[in-house]
């Protein structure tokens, strides 16, 4: 099977179909599995639960494989009588609400192994010439738990709520500030992450998702782990785990009502894992983890708005209080409400900018402080006629 050629899908689940052990596991060993081959964690080192041998698969590939399993696994459990691959394709349909610019061209017409593919291939890969290596496998491939989790969310009801998965992410947005808040000494890049996270709140402002109403959000023991294994990884961003910030941690286990027993197994494994492979992982090997985010990112944002900046600018004319708020944004700090509102009509906007489709993928808001800031540097000279001077 080679996941970068066509009908790598189709071999996969014919694969599976003669050798199918990994089905029976029960759901939390093989969330188990997906995490110690890295696919929670958003680095995969290896194919999940050895279904195949990892042969010279790159990260990519292995990526591709686990997510597939990981649908595929969700579908055998769920017992629906609709196909592995037409269930998933209409799972994917069902939340174009947030995602239809950038799966366009991809949702119409008969299902296929081929257009499954296509959608696997650009939610991981998104655009190898766009994004950064930072930004692509710790902010997005990071978060491909979250489509598990919301298929299976589908599977169950046989439906899927948009409220779901902003409820969701909005929880582990949240979580993970309290997270970087536990830390005993913060230096001026946990600062910057901390206000990059709290400018990035898509769904809702700082002030009503709290730490309490995102734990109540997590329902299911799988949601729950996720949420905790995804706060592990985040305070090793500094290489260690002290002790206040497992204190922190086991604080969070309880809320969840998890055992004491899986915090402490999250919390060696997050170790472990960093431990062995900290070394090929390129986030964890950068001193300066957020100074470089922002640098590669903003590369990334200020080549995607001059791309887009005449479209862009024919957008904006037509929402006066959002270029008026954008002008602003320039002089004077917004307020949580201000900032709400220019993040939710950008969003609307980019909706139909297919190139700009990426800040609506989950993960994809951290990056709107940035558009924000190079909106008024990229577009005509009649932008600033707006602009308020205070």
């Amino acid at each position: 099977m080679n996941p970068s050629s066509a009908g790598w899908i189709k071999k996969l689940v014919r694969e599976v179909e003669k050798n199918n052990r990994f089905l029976v596991y029960d759901e939390e060993s093989f969330y188990d599995a997906l995490r110690s081959c890295g696919f929670i964690y958003g680095s995969n080192f290896s194919v999940v639960a050895q279904v195949f041998p990892k042969k010279d698969f790159s990260e990519e590939e292995l990526c591709k494989t686990n997510f597939c399993l990981a649908f595929l696994y969700a579908h055998a459990q769920s017992k629906t009588s609709v196909p592995f691959v037409e269930s998933v394709i209409t799972f994917y349909t069902a939340i174009n609400e947030i995602k239809t610019s950038f799966f366009k061209g991809l949702l119409g017409g008969k299902k296929s192994n081929e257009q499954l593919e296509d959608i696997i291939h650009k939610r991981i890969q998104i655009d190898a010439n766009v994004l950064t290596k930072n930004f692509n496998y710790f902010i997005i491939n990071a978060l491909l738990y979250v489509d598990v989790l919301a298929y299976m969310e589908y599977l169950k009801n046989e439906s899927i709520s948009i409220d779901y998965i902003k409820n969701l992410e909005a929880s582990i947005v949240a979580i993970s500030l309290d997270v970087l808040n536990s830390k005993a000494l913060k230096n001026q890049y946990d600062e910057s992450l901390m206000r990059l996270f709290e400018s990035s709140l898509r769904y809702s402002d700082n002030k009503n998702q709290t730490y309490k109403k995102a734990v109540r959000h997590l329902k299911s023991p799988l949601e729950k782990y996720y949420v905790l294994d995804i706060s592990c990884m985040a305070t090793w961003s500094d290489q260690m785990i002290d002790v206040k910030e497992e204190q922190f941690l086991e604080k969070l286990g309880r809320d969840l009502d998890l055992s004491l027993s899986r915090i402490h197994q999250s919390i060696k494994t997050v170790n472990h894992f960093y431990t062995e492979h900290k070394d090929n992982i390129a986030l964890l090997s950068s001193k300066n983890m957020v100074k470089s985010f922002y640098d590669n990112s903003s590369k990334m944002v200020y080549k995607l708005i001059r791309r887009n900046s005449k479209r862009l600018y024919r957008e904006l004319k037509d929402s006066k209080e959002l270029m008026v708020l954008l002008t602003q944004s320039t002089v004077r700090d917004l307020t949580p409400a201000e900032q709400k509102k220019v993040q939710e009509q950008l969003l609307d906007i980019f909706k139909s900018i297919p190139s700009l489709a990426i800040f609506l993928l989950p993960g994809g808001a951290i990056l709107l402080p940035l558009v924000v800031k190079f909106i008024p540097k990229l577009l005509p000279s009649a932008f600033d006629e707006n602009r308020i001077e205070e």
